[in-house]
């Protein structure tokens, strides 16, 4: 005689008090004809998916992940949550020892290559900031270059100079004395 899973009933147990527990129970027949107090006795691994809310589930989705358990395909279609990911999985078990190194040292060089990219922009953002610092540090001498050129001419205005004799010792032009 075989059990089969749909005489396996589905019993429910209020022990707890909060809720109901869902197990499988042997019904008394079943105990007597098979000499076993637990279906555990009879299967000892077995195995039980449970969905919550399936009603709420699209049945597509798990049609199209069986078909895949049972065929080893996914069809072009497919598109529940998942087979994407195995899909490409699938492409890299069926390699051939030769395409699948192949494949693994494109990735490689893949890494590589945008290690070398954030290598390069990494040194180049280094290069332009020490361009920068320079840049500022020559304009910051100039500026402050200027201004002292300025400060000497007001003092040298101040003390009564001619324009022209200010513009000599200082480099500066004569509106630009005019305006201190």
């Amino acid at each position: 005689m075989v059990l089969h899973s749909s005489t396996i009933k589905l019993r429910r147990s209020t022990k707890d008090g909060n809720g109901y527990k869902r197990f499988l129970k042997l019904s008394p027949f079943q105990k007597e004809t098979f000499k076993v107090d637990t279906v555990s006795q009879l299967y000892p691994e077995y195995y039980i998916l449970r969905v919550n809310d399936f009603d709420k589930w699209s049945k597509v989705p798990l049609e199209q992940w069986i078909y895949f358990l049972n065929t080893g395909e996914i069809p072009d279609d497919a598109d529940a949550p998942g087979l994407c990911e195995a899909r490409e999985h699938l492409k890299l078990d069926r390699l051939s020892k030769d395409e699948l190194k192949a494949y693994y040292r494109h990735l490689d060089n893949v890494v590589i290559l945008r290690d070398n990219i954030n290598t390069e922009r990494t040194e180049g953002r280094a290069e332009g900031r020490a361009e920068g610092r320079a840049e500022g540090r020559v304009e910051g001498r100039a500026e402050g270059e200027a201004e002292t050129k300025r400060s000497i001419a007001r003092n040298l205005k101040d003390a009564g100079l001619s324009l022209e004799m200010i513009a000599k010792n200082t480099g500066l032009t004569i509106e630009e004395i005019e305006q201190l």
